[in-house]
């Protein structure tokens, strides 16, 4: 049984939306990548959720680039690695299925085809079970991203005709807030946790935008676990930008910290999340 008394602070501090030419603080090369790594550890962070640019800083799935980021993120912190298979929503579902090759710990898997603002996040079902059955060949544990209730409900029906994960643990991120999924509501949280299959081990929310303290406050108050990062919000207040990562991440430990709850390090999060050694 988790300690209910641990907060697993997952950073997803770059993503594919934001461009660096609007956002020069956003770390986009790996040396970014890997200072942003190691102060966000220093905070409290035990895993980190990545996405790559090249050398434009435009999103990347560049297999040779993913794998050197996964190595060096290894070598250089103890950050459980976590590559996102969503990419950008221009990615072809083949060169997503291709990101377990650089061998990280975990990979993000979405439940479903989501309206993303004025785009369209595609994950039809035959990509969602191709990749988590590579998941399960590769001994990569996913984490199972939740757009709205719908997603949680085809959870149900992958692990019901797939069987558990990798390490047999499961592993939930709610996303919430984006436009086009369910909104960032204390409310939309609660429905959502409370329809996740049985088998689930362990979730996390993340707050895009302005939903970024609300969600973060009701899955505490939940017993969840939390995703921050500039991915998902570059203010701290109205008018006042994010300049680091780790100011995300040592907000979110401190609001812990009244809820006595206390930042996981990345062994305990291996252990929880069950990932190969």
């Amino acid at each position: 049984m988790p300690d209910p008394s641990k907060l697993l602070i997952t950073v997803a501090p770059t993503g594919a939306e934001t461009s660096k030419a609007d956002c020069p603080q956003l770390p986009t090369t790996l040396d970014e990548l890997l200072e942003t790594a190691q102060r966000c550890q220093a905070s409290g962070a035990a895993m980190i959720h990545v996405h790559i640019r090249d050398d434009q800083h435009r999103p990347t799935l560049e297999l040779s680039r993913l794998t050197e980021t996964v190595e060096a993120l290894h070598e250089n912190t103890d950050l459980v690695v976590q590559l996102s298979t969503g990419g950008s929503v221009h990615d072809r579902l083949e060169d997503r299925l291709k990101v377990l090759d650089a061998g990280p710990d975990s990979c993000s898997l979405t439940m479903g085809t989501t309206n993303f603002g004025d785009d369209v996040f595609s994950n039809p079902w035959p990509f969602v079970t191709e990749l988590y059955q590579l998941t399960q060949e590769r001994a990569v544990v996913p984490e199972f991203e939740l757009f709205d209730l719908g997603q949680v409900h085809a959870l149900h029906r992958l692990l019901d005709k797939h069987g558990l994960p990798y390490g047999g643990r499961v592993h939930c991120d709610l996303v919430m807030g984006v436009p086009g999924g369910m909104p960032g509501t204390a409310d939309a949280l609660v429905a959502a946790v409370n329809a996740m299959p049985d088998a689930v081990t362990s979730w996390s929310a993340t707050g895009i935008g302005r939903s970024t303290l609300p969600v973060a406050l009701a899955a505490l108050s939940k017993g969840g676990h939390l995703r921050v990062g500039m991915e998902d919000v570059l203010t701290l207040a109205k008018g006042v930008p994010v300049e680091h990562n780790s100011q995300l991440v040592d907000r979110v430990v401190a609001l812990a910290a009244i809820g006595q709850r206390r930042p996981m390090t990345p062994d305990e999060t291996r252990e929880l999340l069950n990932t190969r050694r």
